[in-house]
């Protein structure tokens, strides 16, 4: 027990990673890790809020939101954040997806006391005026502009994700609708900074060049006397289970047709979620995978595509686009998908597709733990996503736990017909 915070425990992964788990009184958790091999450290601040948090009617007030974050408070005046962080030579972002919303900076190790301050301010002490949000709500509809109402990728998306889950909020996007971007006022944003970003919805994570007792002695300094608030569980209605393919057909500026195709997929943290990993990677990673040569190479339906596996912390889509060409169909290319789902639902992969798919997903593994930035990050996504920061480092684990059978399993449950979700794109012109 330390004065101001306790001791939640101590994980230590191959004599590699010294990690120490701390939760203030008021609920802040505090992830450390030190870590000299540079004179840098990474400071994250990730918060238990996305967009799945927020109410019909104010989708994007997430994302709005962590461009407020950069404007002023009661002691930084407006501007003064950045210009500090740039004359520290830091490198600064932040990001909001479905399950949260996380700022990060990577500065060199003298900086560590200025950091902790600056970023305890911004959570206790922003300033809201509504020429800061006409200014952000701005930035944010061009934002959706180009991102969505203007790229056919991002608007085939947000359609996809709509029509696949239209009772939970998954299904509404992270940038928000237009309507309701426009219409967020000042309470709304008062009221989502006070009631999501408190201490006790928050995790702190710091990796890098620094001593442990003078960095949490600092953080309970800066941050202890925040108070804790009551926080709202998110109005979450379970998607029911799909038994129908569902389809919809958009007409966008396209030279030639795509496809997207989702499947409702497993939450990160489940005991499928490995199979499904290496289940894509046979699929669709590297000239040999399964997709590539039926679409690409040998089939010469498409120029390329692209299959994304979801890290969610609740149901989300196993992700599938093509790219045709232009005198071919996405009809076509669906049958080909459907004909290697049902193929793989009976006869699996082989102990071969298995092996080097695990072998490449583990160096990947130990790719994505290289930097500061990218430890911090990982820790931070694993405790607020997954629950528990140590799931980072089961993962090896679980690979190998993985077999063919399961493999099979998996893409019989999953890559089921009447599983799939079909957004089609056709040019204006056809």
């Amino acid at each position: 027990m330390i004065s101001g915070a306790t001791l939640v425990e101590t994980f230590d992964w191959q004599g590699r990673f010294a990690i120490s788990k701390y939760r203030l009184d008021n609920g802040l958790v505090v992830l450390l890790l030190p870590d000299a091999q540079a004179p840098v450290f990474s400071y994250q601040t990730w918060f238990r809020v996305g967009s799945r948090h927020e109410q019909i009617g104010k989708s994007g007030i997430a994302h709005l939101f962590e461009h407020l974050m950069f404007k002023e408070t009661k002691n930084t005046p407006a501007g003064v954040f950045d210009r500090t962080m740039e004359g520290f030579g830091a490198r600064v972002n932040a990001a909001t997806w479905l399950d949260w919303t996380y700022y990060h900076e990577d500065v060199p190790k003298a900086h560590l006391d200025a950091v902790i301050a600056l970023e305890a301010d911004r959570m206790e002490n922003m300033v809201l005026n509504e020429a800061q949000l006409e200014a952000e709500r701005e930035v944010v509809i061009n934002e959706r502009r180009e991102r969505v109402d203007n790229d056919p990728n991002g608007k085939l998306g947000e359609v996809l994700w709509e029509l696949a889950f239209p009772s939970h909020p998954y299904g509404h996007p992270t940038i928000g609708f237009m309507a309701d971007i426009e219409q967020l006022s000042l309470a709304d944003c008062t009221t989502f900074y006070e009631r999501y970003y408190s201490p006790n919805n928050a995790v702190l994570v710091v990796v890098g060049d620094f001593e442990s007792g003078h960095c949490l002695e600092r953080i309970i300094g800066a941050y202890g006397h925040l108070r804790a608030q009551d926080l709202p569980q998110p109005d979450l209605t379970p998607e029911p289970v799909q038994t129908e393919v569902r389809r919809r057909e958009e007409r966008l500026s396209l030279t030639a047709e795509r496809l997207i195709v989702g499947y409702k997929a497993p939450a990160m943290t489940s005991d499928d979620f490995p199979a499904l990993e290496i289940l894509n990677e046979i699929l669709s990673e590297g000239d040999s995978s399964r997709l590539q040569r039926a679409l690409v190479t040998d089939g010469e339906l498409a120029s390329g595509f692209s299959a994304s596996v979801p890290p969610f912390r609740e149901t989300g889509l196993y992700e599938i686009s093509v790219d045709l060409r232009e005198d071919e169909t996405a009809e076509a290319a669906e049958e080909v998908l459907l004909s290697i789902f049902a193929q793989l639902s009976v006869e699996g992969v082989t102990a071969a597709e298995l092996s080097k798919a695990r072998n490449k997903l583990e160096t990947r593994f130990y790719q994505g733990l290289q930097t500061a930035q990218q430890r911090a990050n990982s820790l931070g996504f694993w405790e607020v996503t997954g629950g528990d920061f140590k799931g980072l480092f089961n993962q090896s684990p679980r690979y190998a736990a993985v077999c063919v059978e399961d493999v099979r399993r998996v893409a019989s449950d999953i890559l089921r017909p009447e599983n799939r979700t079909v957004v089609v794109g056709r040019p204006l012109t056809a």
